[in-house]
């Protein structure tokens, strides 16, 4: 897949989805979960992971780069998410260009798309191998050859991650990043390009999603629009397209241009 922009889902929609209360985390909030994905598993499943500033949410800075605000945030939402956040940090988000404000910096927009499996085949795989902390050096340097969208120090914290390894080289891996009450997102799906073609992203999918399942959970993830192969591929696997989505990257006021 193309690298996505330091988020990695209507573009018509703002930043944040679906309203949500300014309540506790871990309580239930109104409409589909997957409508404001981030918002939903930071005061849900993940949410002894989430920093949180009034109506601002994020995760920590090495482990995703995704923030979250209610639906159509005001100035004090995007204020509480200013002071949340240290000044220039570069942030990625879900939602509208014309509803970020004019001291933020749009720094990349990218049109998307968020597929639901409720019917993806899924299945174990043999040849898969669970990775931990010690894996993470080559994970991210198979993510930076491959460029499947962002991977940090501690992403592996958020849930099981899966990979395929080739004579002692790590060459495939898919793993979990958002988790929506109800649902869990695969992500950082990736082969190196000295193995495509052998179906062993298929696998991964496949056999990620089996462990999803086995917990009460959904798969989703997300691509880029313009991704039309990666498309193709997970709509075989059973993947549904849901809705448009627009990733967009921000950079916080107060660093400088370009800073």
């Amino acid at each position: 897949m193309p690298q996505q922009p330091a988020l990695a889902p209507d573009g018509a929609r703002p930043v944040g989805a679906v309203p949500h209360p300014a309540e506790a985390p871990g309580s239930a909030a109104p409409g589909h979960p997957l409508d404001n994905p981030v918002r939903s598993a930071l005061l849900g499943p993940h949410a002894g992971l989430a920093a949180r500033n009034g109506a601002a949410l994020r995760y920590p800075a090495d482990v995703s780069p995704f923030v979250a605000l209610p639906d159509r945030p005001d100035a004090r939402a995007w204020r509480d998410l200013a002071a949340l956040v240290e000044p220039g940090t570069v942030v990625g988000a879900v939602g509208s260009p014309d509803e970020v404000p004019a001291d933020w910096e749009l720094v990349h927009e990218l049109p998307g798309v968020q597929l639901v499996g409720d019917a993806v085949r899924t299945g174990p795989d043999e040849e898969a191998v669970r990775l931990g902390p010690a894996d993470v050096p080559e994970m991210l340097a198979l993510v930076e050859r491959t460029r499947p969208g962002p991977l940090l120090p501690r992403t592996v914290e958020l849930g099981r991650y899966l990979g395929i390894r080739r004579e002692g080289a790590l060459v495939a891996m898919a793993g979990e990043r958002l988790r929506p009450p109800g649902w869990t997102e695969l992500s950082a799906v990736c082969t190196a390009e000295s193995h495509r073609g052998q179906g062993l992203a298929s696998r991964l999918v496949r056999a990620v999603a089996a462990g999803v399942r086995e917990r009460g959970d959904t798969p989703f993830l997300h691509t880029a629009a313009v991704n039309t192969g990666a498309i193709r591929l997970y709509e075989e696997l059973g993947f549904r397209q849901r809705r448009r989505v627009t990733f967009l990257t921000l950079r916080a006021p107060g660093g400088g241009p370009g800073k």
